[in-house]
């Protein structure tokens, strides 16, 4: 494995409690960042602390709804008063949804999605973006997806709000250019997450390998895949990208 130094950065990862938020966390803290992860279950947080503790004793944990922006805003607060600063903020948490036509597709459905995906990105980055200006330093990278480029049938929520993010961090990207604080995004296609299991057992199985056929490696990506591209954009050897997107998509993409 290669290693970054990210000794003395402090590196927040929004649902980090489980998969692709929870590889990354590990990555960051083998590369010597200490870390805070937020996520919107207590339980999963207690389970993911025990086990990253073996690795740094000061793994910080912060019970968090993105979507709620009090939550993201005092959780913010809380690590910078406990740490010092923040200079990494890994956007992972989101949900996916039912698979329906768009005259199907429930409403509670597209706004919850939207919610956490979307605006949970938006209020993270609010939140964390003036820690960062404070000390001229910050790496942000948000955790897109295929769908967001391509768009995905059969589900209007996810690939809607998965393109907003890359519209966002384009934008921020833009925005904070001449800062030092750096956001990316990264567009996966299918990984093999917890997330990715249960929507295995709600897609229709057509759909499922249609998906995967359009992945010229034959195979799905690995949480640790991802993990490893975050380290990177996360590092101070990424110095010339921002707003930028970078897919990990076994040769799916197109563009």
């Amino acid at each position: 494995m290669n290693t970054y130094d990210l000794s003395g950065r402090v590196a927040v990862v929004t649902g980090g409690a489980n998969g692709i938020g929870f590889h990354a966390a590990r990555r960051l803290l083998d590369s010597g960042a200490r870390v805070s992860l937020w996520d919107c279950s207590a339980e999963r947080l207690g389970e993911a602390a025990k086990a990253l503790r073996s690795l740094d004793s000061t793994v910080d944990v912060q019970l968090a709804d993105v979507s709620a922006y009090q939550d993201v805003d005092g959780a913010a607060s809380r690590v910078c008063s406990a740490f010092g600063r923040i200079d990494i903020l890994v956007n992972c948490a989101g949900i996916s949804g039912p698979f329906a036509r768009c005259d199907e597709y429930p409403l509670e459905a597209w706004n919850r999605q939207l919610a956490v995906n979307l605006t949970g990105v938006f209020h993270s980055c609010r939140a964390v973006i003036p820690y960062m200006l404070r000390h001229g330093y910050g790496r942000i990278v948000n955790l897109s997806s295929m769908s967001g480029k391509e768009g995905n049938p059969m589900s209007s929520g996810y690939s809607a709000s998965k393109a907003g993010v890359i519209a966002l961090t384009k934008t921020l990207g833009k925005e904070y250019a001449t800062t030092g604080v750096l956001i990316n995004c990264i567009t996966p296609a299918l990984i093999d997450t917890p997330m990715h299991q249960a929507s295995l057992k709600r897609m229709p199985a057509k759909l499922m390998k249609s998906l995967k056929a359009k992945i010229p490696m034959n195979r799905i990506g690995q949480p640790d895949e991802v993990a490893n591209m975050i380290a990177w954009l996360a590092s101070e050897d990424c110095s010339f990208s921002t707003g930028a997107t970078f897919d990990l998509s076994g040769g799916r993409a197109t563009y």
